[in-house]
């Protein structure tokens, strides 16, 4: 399996403009998964009265775009539903269907948590006989939540990541990796958002045992998911066996 992912310069707060500019990129490019950062149609927006899709518009292109390309798409955005605002991350396969997953750790310091309501579960789709966890940036600090019970090979972190704690993202990029046998795909934007924070490439994709698996062209970065190989190290090394026992409520 191919992942293709999008290091997005994105526009603050313009959709269209976004949009626009993921179709460019991705326009000569084949691939099983197309992958997009944190709130890719809008940046990382406090202001989600300002933005948020009341009438699933990103999940429409995002369908759009998955049948265009005869491959799933993958992308957090701000929607506003039942009168309240999530960070929901969709993964939209070629015939429409999807999964969906709402932010469950919001990042307090930015007041996330202050306009936008937390998710209360774990979501883990499949594709191509792929376990995928899906998870978005802050989620990243916290091992607990991706504690790989079996129950999945991949994971995917989509993330609006500034450079000035861009090490730890990097680091525990590798670290979730090593300690749930998994692959793990972490995607970040670039550029300078609203708030002028600056974020730098640093997309990465590792494979279980902790080495870069990733290939970097211009704004693009990809990687094989290999399940025979994933299954054969764990065989070997079956580290997972050995984990505490305990249930995440």
């Amino acid at each position: 399996m191919k992942i293709l992912g999008f290091n997005q310069n994105i526009h603050w707060k313009d959709k269209n403009r976004n949009f626009q500019d993921i179709e460019k990129a991705f326009h000569h490019q084949e691939s099983d998964i197309f992958l997009l950062p944190e709130m890719f149609p809008t940046g990382f927006c406090m202001e989600p009265e300002d933005i948020a899709d009341r009438n699933e518009e990103s999940l429409s292109w995002m369908k759009s775009f998955a049948k265009n390309k005869n491959a799933a798409v993958c992308g957090s955005v701000s929607i506003h539903e039942h009168q309240k605002f999530y960070n929901r991350m969709y993964f939209v396969e070629p015939d429409g269907n999807y999964s969906q997953y709402d932010k469950r750790h919001l990042f307090s310091f930015s007041g996330e948590d202050k306009v936008y309501t937390a998710g209360n579960k774990r979501m883990i789709t499949q594709y191509k006989g792929i376990r995928i966890l899906l998870q978005i940036c802050y989620d990243l600090r916290f091992p607990v939540f991706s504690r790989n019970n079996g129950d999945y090979d991949l994971t995917l972190y989509v993330a609006n990541w500034p450079e000035k704690r861009v090490e730890a993202w990097q680091h525990l990029l590798k670290a979730r990796a090593i300690e749930n046998q998994a692959y793990v795909f972490g995607l970040n934007r670039i550029g300078t958002d609203g708030n002028g924070l600056f974020y730098k490439e640093s997309s990465h994709c590792f494979f279980a045992d902790g080495s870069e698996i990733s290939q970097k062209e211009g704004e693009l970065i990809s990687a094989e998911i290999n399940l025979e190989k994933l299954i054969h190290f764990r065989e070997h090394f079956r580290f997972l066996d050995d984990r505490d026992a305990f249930e995440i409520k």
